[in-house]
């Protein structure tokens, strides 16, 4: 699966708002639903929650990768984000996170869901691209920068 099959520049947020997690996992479910109404808001939050009351998916070096498989997702989601400041996420390294990307997937789509976990972690990993995220300042610059970032991985 490709990064720009599961992201668009709406949901491609930069500075996101969040004085904590969970602010900011709502923040993030709201985002999703205004661009997919179909989902609801409060559903998507509760088991982003659910998901992160079973460990942190703060990942290290200030980023987190929030998943969660969904009931009436139909296809993967994503959501890249910024956060200024960064936030406490509890994650391995105890480094407040300010790069976060959000994966829905699918109740049933098990393996997908792993796989697309693995992609996302990988391009993360290289501190190239996490310092060319952080430094957008713009919802499109993110996108964009995301999207050539994974392209040329």
């Amino acid at each position: 699966m490709t990064l720009e099959s599961l992201l668009s520049p709406r949901l491609s947020l930069c500075h996101l708002a969040g004085s904590s997690k969970k602010k900011l996992l709502l923040n993030i479910a709201q985002a999703i639903a205004e661009e997919y109404p179909q989902l609801d808001a409060d559903t998507i939050f509760n088991q982003l929650l659910a998901r992160e009351r079973l460990g942190s998916t703060g990942i290290g070096e200030g980023v987190a990768i929030p998943h969660c498989r969904l009931p009436g997702c139909e296809r993967p989601i994503g959501v890249l984000c910024t956060t200024e400041p960064a936030i406490d996420f509890d994650a391995a390294d105890r480094q407040p996170v300010d790069l976060l990307f959000a994966l829905l997937v699918p109740e049933d789509a098990e393996q997908e869901h792993l796989e697309t976990l693995a992609e996302v972690a990988a391009l993360f990993s290289d501190s190239r691209v996490r310092e060319k995220l952080r430094q957008a300042q713009t919802n499109d610059e993110l996108y964009a920068l995301a999207i050539d970032s994974a392209a040329a991985a």
